[in-house]
């Protein structure tokens, strides 16, 4: 059993996201490896290589797949898959996991399990349905499972690992689609989907206005994420 980790990062570095599905793809208990299909990503491949967890990290490195658009991502993936034979694709139930791996569920055929919290055996799963308020343990018979993982659920892998990196062919690009713009929103508050704490507030406070000034001085202090 050999499992496929589908990296997100910025073409320079990791996203903390994949630190923690790596944890949930080393509980499964195979061989994990780790995808990085970007453009100039040499930095990012060796870095993953000394990850806890890792056998190997699988390396596409073309100009067409440094926009990481859907398409060519989820093409890139499946030409992986299918040449490796994966038993498991994991990725972080962030927006890049919840964008590309629906469209590998679908060209593989199967069911993908969504925002896994946690795994009880190769093919077996814990996922969280009705909005949180239930938990759902899910066994899927595919002969691919496609998962997306929560990753306040599992801890991040740490250093002190030694992956071998190899470099895989990258596909085509499809040509379906193009970026033509990007606006990005810089914050020094941690990430939503990765913050340790996070401060929320709905109509108790009362305003839109009060959420801004009652809440954001609190999130600063405390290094929270504003949800």
């Amino acid at each position: 059993m050999t499992i496929l980790v589908v990296a997100e990062h910025d073409n320079a570095a990791l996203k903390s996201a994949t630190l923690n599905t790596v944890t949930a793809a080393a509980r499964l208990g195979g061989e994990v490896h780790l995808l990085v299909a970007g453009a100039g990503v040499g930095g990012v491949a060796e870095s993953a290589a000394k990850l806890a967890g890792l056998a190997k990290v699988l390396v596409a490195d073309a100009a067409h797949l440094g926009e990481q658009s859907a398409e060519n991502v989820a093409a890139q993936i499946l030409a992986v898959v299918q040449a490796g034979g994966y038993s498991h694709v994991l990725a972080p139930a962030t927006t890049f996991g919840k964008n590309v791996l629906p469209r590998v569920a679908a060209l593989l055929d199967v069911a993908q399990i969504s925002d896994i919290v946690g795994i009880e055996a190769s093919d077996t799963f814990v996922r969280p349905i009705y909005a949180g308020n239930a938990l759902a343990t899910v066994k899927s018979a595919d002969a691919v499972k496609v998962i997306t993982v929560r990753t306040t659920a599992f801890e991040a892998a740490g250093e002190g690992g030694g992956a071998a990196v190899a470099a895989v062919d990258a596909v085509a690009d499809s040509g379906q689609s193009k970026l033509v713009s990007r606006e990005l929103t810089k914050s020094a508050r941690p990430e939503l989907g990765a913050a340790k704490i996070i401060v929320s507030g709905g109509r108790g406070v009362g305003s839109g206005e009060n959420y801004h000034r009652l809440l954001e001085p609190l999130a600063d202090k405390l290094g929270a994420a504003l949800g």
